[in-house]
């Protein structure tokens, strides 16, 4: 068992490892219901730093108490990823959220070309977000629209990408690590590598592995921090 001196109520900065099909909301209102019973409170102070997809895992990071001040600080460090692009095949949502709609040659495509295209999209860049995304237009989110079949504009951001590696090539299938700035979008840039390939990318598999210093390596997994709550020896009375 982990150390058990956590003050929750004073604050604390959990890693998580988001399991795969869960939103990043599930994980805090997880950790929020043990921390309500621990302490006999109607809601305690829990929030995430950086959201993670439902279609993605890896390290989220839970602030309680206190700590929850942090998130901001916290949601602006860079970002590290892992994943898998499937060449070939779009989707609406970029990813596997929804039912491929267009399939694309991809014959032509050498491992030159891959690993050339992605080292030129490192440095300074304008991305559009998806739309099917939590950005809000018109004061609606983006991905309830499209959901709805209503078409959105969303506004292109500046993004940085510090790293881009190519990691292994099944072809269609790609696999990848990427560095790069908050609020980028891994699945556009899953769209817009298929597309610099003359062909169509779907993001089939990504994992978040660290935000800043913070590393997935020293993360845990929801069941375990559950167990730390009820175990932890900090006086539970507020």
């Amino acid at each position: 068992m982990d150390n058990l001196n956590y003050d929750f109520r004073k604050g604390e900065v959990l890693l998580v490892d988001k399991p795969l099909h869960w939103t990043s909301f599930d994980v805090v209102n997880k950790l929020r219901w043990r921390l309500n019973n621990k302490y006999n409170v109607k809601r305690f102070k829990v929030g995430h730093a950086g959201t993670l997809d439902p279609l993605a895992t890896g390290l989220l990071i839970i602030c309680t108490g206190n700590s929850t001040k942090l998130s901001e600080s916290l949601t602006s460090e860079d970002k590290t990823y892992t994943g898998t692009f499937l060449l070939g095949k779009t989707t609406p949502s970029y990813d596997l959220e929804t039912e491929f709609d267009q399939t694309f040659e991809t014959e032509h495509i050498t491992e030159e070309q891959v690993f050339a295209l992605a080292k030129s999209f490192e440095g300074a860049q304008k991305q559009t977000p998806p739309i099917f995304s939590a950005k809000k237009v018109n004061g609606k989110r983006a991905y309830k629209s499209a959901r709805e079949g209503v078409a959105v504009e969303l506004k292109e951001n500046d993004i940085f990408i510090n790293s881009f590696t190519i990691e292994a090539i099944r072809f269609p299938e790609v696999d990848f690590k990427i560095t790069c700035s908050k609020g980028t979008y891994i699945r556009s840039i899953a769209n817009d590598f298929g597309k610099g390939l003359n062909s169509g990318g779907t993001l089939v598999a990504l994992r978040r592995t660290a935000s800043g210093n913070l590393l997935i390596e020293n993360s845990k997994t929801v069941d375990e921090w559950l167990e730390i709550m009820l175990a932890s020896d900090i006086p539970e009375k507020l």
